[in-house]
């Protein structure tokens, strides 16, 4: 299991959340295992109030228990992360993960239409958190003329005000390799 301190002199186990499962958390160490972390009771985030004080993507600093599990007790600080409002009615937000190289919104013309009401949410959303985006149109060999005429304005608009747009098809597998190098 990996240990060590970083800069602030923090000293136990480190990893990154790779996954969330409801109060226990998996998490991948310097060396690759995985291991269960457990939320401290007084693990806080500080300044943010959120519902979701771990997310994917948040490196931690571990106590290891004796059972193989260990206890998260603190967050190391997060460069960015996205957020959407809590379901209830409260001023918090839901963190959904942190420290994001690049988030992929995939959208559609049709076959459903993704608004752009939505795409725009989304990219103001990213904006405000630093979250940089790359726009997935994918299903674009379903779309008619009056569709494909509608994707290049979209790719048009959004590329003009500097976001990164790929067309991609999951059955002609057009764009995969863009995709897939993006991803790296």
């Amino acid at each position: 299991m990996a240990k060590g301190g970083d800069e602030s002199g923090k000293i136990g186990l480190q990893g990154l959340v790779v996954r969330n499962t409801g109060n226990a958390y998996l998490v991948r160490d310097d060396n690759g295992n995985d291991i269960i972390g457990i939320a401290k009771g007084n693990l806080r985030l500080k300044g943010i109030r959120s519902t979701s004080p771990i997310v994917v993507g948040d490196r931690v600093f571990m106590d290891p228990n004796p059972d193989g599990t260990a206890f998260i007790t603190d967050i190391a600080e997060r460069k960015n992360y996205i957020v959407r409002k809590a379901s209830n009615l409260s001023k918090h937000v839901h963190i959904l993960a942190a420290n994001i190289d690049l988030a992929f919104l995939c959208v559609t013309v049709s076959y459903p239409e993704t608004t752009t009401v939505f795409i725009d949410r989304f990219l103001t959303t990213a904006e405000a958190y630093s979250v940089p985006v790359c726009l997935i149109f994918n299903k674009i060999d379903l779309y008619d003329e009056e569709e494909s005429e509608y994707l290049n304005a979209l790719i048009h608009l959004y590329s003009t005000i500097g976001y990164q747009c790929l067309k991609t098809s999951t059955v002609t597998g057009e764009g995969k390799d863009q995709l897939e190098a993006l991803a790296e």
